[in-house]
């Protein structure tokens, strides 16, 4: 049985590395714009997989690059940030959704595009802000450790909502947090230590290794 060809578009959601050893066989591209898929679709690969891609500073993946990828027969998966925005815009046209923000947006817990957004560094693409999806489950992550009550988590949680996405960093969110009178000062003290401990969650690497893993559990499937 003849090989796989794979594409996939990605950047700071998991470093290049990792995703290598996951997946060593596919051609791995940085985030894609408008136009990326279409070029792709030209070089019939047999599966697309669409992790990261531009949101804001270009023009974004567009909906008919995915049904012209699909129409073609082509196998489009999507996860962790652009991805996982389009799989649930669609679905019901056969792209796949895999993880657990595309779970968020396919239930319509999440729907801004600004959920998933950061800000990368130009050089090495790799992320220097925080997603907001990734602050939603470090939150809900907080709650459950005791670190925070469930009114201060939905309260730092709208503070982070009302960022401007470049500027999502937990330094900054906590900053913004002392400014408030209705947190407790030892709390957030806590919550700081948590984070510089390693607690934060970042669902969105979790769904691009996810990713990855499904498309390599379907390559070995099929040559078996």
């Amino acid at each position: 049985m003849k090989s796989q060809s794979i594409i996939v578009f990605l950047g700071p959601s998991l470093d290049l590395e990792t995703a290598r050893r996951i997946l060593p066989s596919a051609d791995f591209r940085p985030p894609a714009s408008r136009g990326d898929l279409e070029k792709a679709v030209a070089e019939n690969p047999d599966i697309i997989c669409l992790i990261d891609g531009v949101f804001f500073e270009q023009c974004s993946v567009g909906h008919r690059e995915i049904l012209s990828a699909l129409n073609k027969g082509i196998f489009v998966v999507g996860a962790s940030s652009m991805g996982a925005l389009r799989a649930s815009e669609t679905e019901s046209f056969g792209m796949v959704g895999i993880g657990k923000v595309f779970e968020l947006y396919k239930n319509k817990i999440v729907e801004s595009d600004d959920e998933v957004a950061v800000t990368c560094d130009p050089f090495t693409n790799e992320a220097i802000t925080e997603a907001l999806v990734n602050i939603r489950a470090t939150l809900e992550k907080a709650v459950s450790a005791s670190i925070l009550t469930v009114d201060e988590s939905a309260n730092l949680f709208q503070i982070a909502a009302e960022m401007y996405y470049p500027d999502r960093i937990y330094d900054f969110l906590i900053e913004k947090a002392r400014e408030d009178d209705s947190f407790d000062d030892d709390h957030l003290n806590i919550f700081e230590k948590w984070i510089a401990e390693g607690n934060a969650a970042d669902i969105k690497k979790e769904d691009a290794i996810a990713v990855l893993k499904f498309i390599s559990a379907e390559i070995q499937e099929e040559s078996n």
